[in-house]
């Protein structure tokens, strides 16, 4: 199976570095929104990262629904994500949370980078910053001091896409959220960073 897109987008590298946890291999082949348009349109009309090409030719897009259909390929005894009672609705919290994070980074970045200067919106880009800290505030809440993963049972989902939340969000806005403000988050993606599985898909 290939999986497409740059490692910059978290949705493309939470994908990765879970397929690399779950034992699946997979060919990554990077492509640009932007500057491989026509390539990528031919692969799918949607253009969108990330997009999973499975071994049958089927075509997948959306990480969490991707990262769903690997779980079903690992097996049940190699799940990320609690299945059951108050650490399945936590996992499902925290993992809701940093993704809102990421897309609001995502439409940030847009507005600011893509729009004319004359076209944006500063109300807007001040709310999406307020959303953005909103996350990060509740993220860091979750992680503590951040020498544990949220779960006994080890490393899941939640933290798969914490840690690659908090990395993505310093190489991008750091100039608004900074390091300094939540040392429990730094502390926690540094742990995952370190992790064979993490380094297996550095950030590009």
């Amino acid at each position: 199976m290939q999986l497409i897109g740059y490692m910059d987008s978290p949705f493309v590298r939470r994908v990765a570095v879970t397929a690399e946890f779950l034992g699946i291999p997979y060919e990554h082949r990077e492509l640009s929104i932007f500057r491989d348009f026509e390539e990528f349109s031919a692969i799918s009309p949607l253009v969108k990262v990330p997009t999973l090409v499975c071994d049958s030719g089927e075509v997948l897009v959306e990480s969490t629904l991707i990262i769903d259909y690997l779980e079903s390929l690992a097996g049940a005894d190699k799940t990320l994500l609690p299945q059951v009672g108050e650490d399945r609705i936590r996992a499902l919290q925290i993992i809701g949370i940093a993704l809102v994070a990421n897309e609001k980074v995502a439409q940030i970045i847009y507005e600011i980078k893509q729009r004319p200067v004359e076209l944006q919106h500063p109300p807007w880009i001040e709310r999406l910053e307020q959303q953005l800290r909103g996350a990060i505030e509740l993220l860091h809440a979750a992680v503590g001091d951040g020498d544990a993963w949220f779960f006994e049972s080890g490393i899941s989902q939640a933290d798969i896409t914490a840690a690659i939340t908090w990395r993505f969000i310093q190489r991008i806005v750091a100039d608004k959220i900074s390091a300094d403000d939540y040392p429990g988050l730094v502390e926690f993606s540094a742990r995952a960073e370190a992790l064979t599985e993490f380094s297996a898909c550095p950030l590009s």
